[in-house]
């Protein structure tokens, strides 16, 4: 008779059907194998198997066997379907999804729910409970402040005050373009930066060609062009036209071609090949920069807060390892600006100096100088929209001190050596979320302007809650969330354990070439699908596989959440690509052959940043204690994840 335990959940009849049970459960410290046990189903944290264990069992006489051995003894006359397989059942409907987009990605983000209790492997109320975490408020509370940024139009103040700022010429426009898209996307979503910085791109480049038309008539088509509104872009990846959704292979728009320069097929004689590199090189670092702003901050980007969320179980399920940090995660605020900052102003730099090298060939240094009447036409545009704006008023004023404010409380929650704000409360009662979610109250409530001595009545607030409604990304929230619950799916039921220790053949390679490879192997394959999708399916497998490689757990996982923001190559590989591309000035093999150098130098930077400042900062390559007392992985990993038992009378 063989009688097999296969739940593996939370130390119930799964561990004690091995016979090294006792040492890994509180129940187990009378168990003794050579007497028989009563009530086997005490230890059964499920209680599945209640009324099959309520007699007594003779487990003095059970020959116990391994699950290998388990498996030789079917000899293919039985089929085993373990939880790792249901999880990876799940796992794989939900990727197919998510790179066909057979279903919106949010709603795919939903199947766990469905799937969980449809396989047999847990609960819906347990796996909904993981959809909002407390980085899901985090990354909330970023969002409502992004929206009154958006709404009272600071980032467009800002962008066109840098480009007052940095000149006519068309390589320090082009870093006047750049930077505040890079400084926008560190805080707000960078699909909605590259919509808000492609019109005015656009307005430079019609100065740029020099047209006959007057300078009023081209401001208010660039303006008006509603071809491609900011309401109408989705962050996940779905871009709709005029309220319509298309697919990701995003078409060129009739709209647009009135006032730009066609491609290079259809244009007119006497438009110079040069000023059309011009507008691909223009239109191209607006997505370049917002992918790269997306790494400067902890919610600059969904892959960020998917590992900020997969770090934070880590330090629940592996406390030892992290006791080095205080027992807290070691990603905050202030250690990610240290690490992924420069990397973000490296990647930025580099994009600036290789888009000219590509795009501004001998033909087009010439053209570069431009001249006087352009750049004239060029300072007036710039200065006209600016005046529009009109001054700084007190709602504005308002909404910027709470952006300041709440990046202030962000990074001096813990300033590291036990400094923080947060020391001024009960020990792990604060977190990120606290001072997002305070400020993103206080929006609500804060008046958009001064009560006049003898006016009556409410004054509006600097945001309510249908402005909310309409301009936040609900998607990303969802998606989000599914990506927490997949990660406590793979994690509960073993598929992490199991991939991670398939992947442990790269263990006689030296870490810092396993971790390239890594990183390799996300940059392409981010290309192809949503990146928090892809970060989201990762992160558990590498927490896994450092176990296996007894390394620092996020020496693999944090390279890799960086590396799913690699995504310079194809109009479907995140927003900001499809955006610029919409407008017609580029080709997709314009964005692939510029995007795979950028994708090789941005595993180059973020491999020596690992290796060096990334060392400094997080300590990668210091051993947690538990190594180097003689545990292998296969006892920690035992003593976090409960592995399937089976038993042979």
């Amino acid at each position: 008779m063989l009688l097999m335990f296969v739940k593996a959940t939370r130390g119930g009849v799964s561990q004690i059907s091995h016979r090294h049970g006792k040492a890994n459960h509180k129940h187990m410290s009378y168990y003794d194998t050579t007497q028989p046990t009563k009530y086997l189903t005490y230890l059964d944290a499920n209680n599945l198997y209640w009324r099959a264990m309520s007699e007594l069992l003779p487990t003095h006489k059970l020959k116990w066997r391994e699950p290998e051995d388990v498996e030789t003894f079917y000899n293919g006359k039985m089929i085993m379907i373990w939880d790792e397989s249901k999880c990876a059942y799940i796992v794989f409907i939900m990727a197919i999804y998510w790179i066909t987009e057979a279903l919106p990605i949010a709603v795919t983000s939903l199947l766990p729910i469905i799937l969980t209790p449809l396989v047999g492997l847990g609960s819906a109320k347990e796996v909904s409970s993981h959809y909002l975490s407390d980085t899901s408020m985090l990354f909330l509370g970023g969002l409502i402040i992004a929206v009154a940024i958006e709404h009272w139009n600071i980032h467009k103040r800002l962008a066109l005050a840098i480009l007052m700022y940095v000149g006519t010429e068309t390589r320090w426009l082009m870093l006047g373009l750049m930077l505040p898209t890079w400084l926008l996307s560190m805080w707000i979503s960078n699909t909605a930066t590259t919509a808000m910085m492609i019109p005015i791109t656009n307005a430079i480049l019609v100065q740029l060609k020099e047209a006959n038309v007057p300078i009023e008539e081209i401001v208010t088509e660039v303006y008006d062009n509603d071809a491609l509104k900011l309401e109408d872009i989705e962050v996940n990846g779905v871009i709709k036209e005029n309220g319509q959704p298309t697919s990701t292979d995003i078409k060129k728009t009739d709209k647009t071609s009135n006032y730009k320069a066609e491609p290079e097929d259809n244009m007119n004689q006497t438009e110079s090949k040069a000023h059309l590199e011009i507008c691909k090189m223009m239109s191209i670092c607006i997505a370049h920069a917002a992918n790269c702003g997306g790494l400067g901050s902890l919610t600059g980007t969904g892959p960020n807060v998917v590992f900020k969320g997969q770090s934070d179980m880590l330090v629940y399920h592996l406390h030892y390892i992290f006791e080095k940090y205080g027992g807290e995660s070691p990603v905050t605020f202030s250690s990610w600006f240290a690490f992924g900052l420069p990397i973000s102003a490296i990647m930025l730099l580099l994009s600036w100096i290789w888009l000219q090298l590509y795009f501004l060939g001998k033909g087009c240094l010439q053209f570069c100088s431009g001249n006087a009447e352009s750049k004239s036409r060029i300072k007036s545009l710039l200065r006209k929209e600016y005046a529009s704006l009109g001054p700084i008023d007190f709602a504005e004023a308002a909404v910027i001190g709470h952006f300041v404010l709440l990046a202030l409380l962000w990074i001096t929650i813990d300033i590291g050596d036990g400094g923080g704000w947060h020391n001024l409360f009960p020990p792990k009662t604060v977190s990120n979320s606290t001072p997002a979610i305070l400020l993103s109250c206080s929006l609500f409530i804060f008046p958009s302007r001064l009560r006049k001595f003898s006016e009556k009545g409410p004054i509006p607030p600097l945001l309510t809650w249908k402005i909310v409604e309409k301009k936040l990304p609900w998607g990303v929230v969802i998606l989000l969330g599914g990506g927490f619950a997949l990660a406590f799916v793979s994690q509960e039921y073993g598929l992490s354990k199991w991939l991670g220790t398939q992947l442990a053949v790269l263990k006689p390679l030296d870490p810092w070439i396993v971790n390239m490879i890594l990183c390799i192997i996300v940059a392409a394959a981010t290309e192809v699908t949503s990146n928090v999708a892809m970060c989201t399916l990762l992160m558990p497998i590498l927490a896994e596989l450092s176990l296996q490689l007894e390394v620092n757990p996020l020496y693999f996982m944090f390279p890799a959440a960086i590396a799913t923001s690699f995504a310079f190559m194809l109009p479907v590989a995140t927003p900001p690509n499809a955006v610029v591309f919409a407008y017609g000035y580029l080709k997709v093999i314009d964005m692939v052959k510029v995007g795979f150098l950028m994708n090789i130098l941005g595993i180059v930077v973020l491999v020596i940043g690992t290796e060096t400042w990334g060392e400094a900062v997080f300590g990668f390559h210091k051993q947690p204690d538990i190594f180097k007392h003689g545990l292998n992985n296969t006892d920690i990993i035992n003593n976090t994840c409960i592995c399937n038992g089976s038993l042979l009378l």
